[in-house]
């Protein structure tokens, strides 16, 4: 059956998977509209892939439901595949075929019809920049490009709901922002995309994120709209050995929590007052203090306020 316009492209509704006695994801629900670019956000054993198979219809629930383009993914996971594509974290491309004979391997799979490919190659060679390397061996592709191989391949029987389990893990900076460029092309198209990360700087590039801790969600919301939840001011202390510095900053009582964020130190406070106490506590301990400012919080302090301090998000 067709989704309903009004209806969510996708939808959660108190998804479980067990493994013997580890609960892997937990009563997640969530709904991804039309044309959204949706994030499951977390670090590694989240859930997040456990998730993505399930979505994909690869993996069955312990309990709970799945729709995906208004099939039922648990009960007719077949019906759903010619609607959706999955791409997983170590996509099966063939590395002894070369990039036109995997894009063509692919559409022979999805049974696109030969009148319609030449239209729908030379629109993923466009972006995907791929063309002058048509020839070249799959396995032979920087990791980049195999990435950018694996989303052609994933798009070439253009799917209305792509799912995509961390695209850009072990993945160059330029290749990063290529292949978010291209989920953004994607989406301005009309396709709607679920993308998982652990990167919690590219979730910010999401319509809106789903948290996830443990198999559960801890929040759901627009970046800004959690990057504006959190209750206190976020100050970003400059110090010549941040580590030393957050250790220290731990321990003061005016202090909620302090992580390190590149060379600097993230302080979550409930008075941006007490500056020139944080300041007066740093050089006592023997430490140069080189600025103390407000900032906006990342989604990585949204997420460690979330977990009570504990959690440990990969950045890049």
């Amino acid at each position: 059956m067709a989704a309903d316009a009004a209806d969510p492209m996708v939808r959660l509704d108190g998804l479980v998977r067990r493994f013997g006695d580890v609960t892997a994801v937990d009563g997640l629900s969530f709904t991804v509209e039309a044309g959204e670019l949706f994030g499951v956000v977390g670090p590694d054993g989240a859930g997040k892939t456990t998730t993505m198979r399930m979505l994909a219809g690869i993996l069955r629930p312990t309990a709970g439901g799945i729709r995906v383009a208004g099939v039922d993914v648990v009960s007719d996971p077949e019906g759903a595949k010619p609607r959706l594509a999955y791409m997983a974290q170590r996509f099966g491309l063939y590395e002894d075929l070369t990039v036109a004979e995997n894009l063509d391997f692919y559409a022979d799979l999805y049974s696109v019809p030969r009148s319609a490919r030449p239209a729908r190659l030379e629109r993923l060679y466009r972006f995907s920049r791929l063309e002058p390397f048509a020839d070249r061996l799959a396995g032979k592709l920087s990791g980049g490009m195999k990435q950018k191989l694996s989303l052609s391949c994933c798009l070439v029987h253009q799917p209305e709901v792509l799912l995509l389990d961390e695209p850009t893990f072990g993945v160059d900076p330029i290749s990063r922002r290529e292949l978010w460029l291209i989920l953004h092309e994607m989406v301005a198209s009309g396709v709607t995309v679920v993308v998982s990360t652990s990167y919690l700087d590219e979730a910010e590039r999401c319509d809106r994120v789903v948290l996830l801790d443990g198999g559960r969600a801890l929040a759901l919301d627009t970046p800004r709209a959690l990057q504006s939840s959190l209750d206190g001011t976020m100050l970003s202390v400059r110090a010549d050995v941040p580590r030393t510095a957050r250790d220290l900053l731990r321990g003061a009582p005016s202090v909620r929590s302090a992580t390190l964020f590149g060379d600097t130190v993230h302080v979550l406070v409930a008075d941006v007052t007490i500056e020139a106490e944080l300041t007066a506590l740093m050089r006592q301990n023997g430490l140069a203090v080189h600025g103390i400012e407000p900032v906006r919080p990342s989604l990585e302090d949204v997420f460690i306020d979330r977990v009570g301090g504990a959690g440990s998000a990969r950045v890049a």
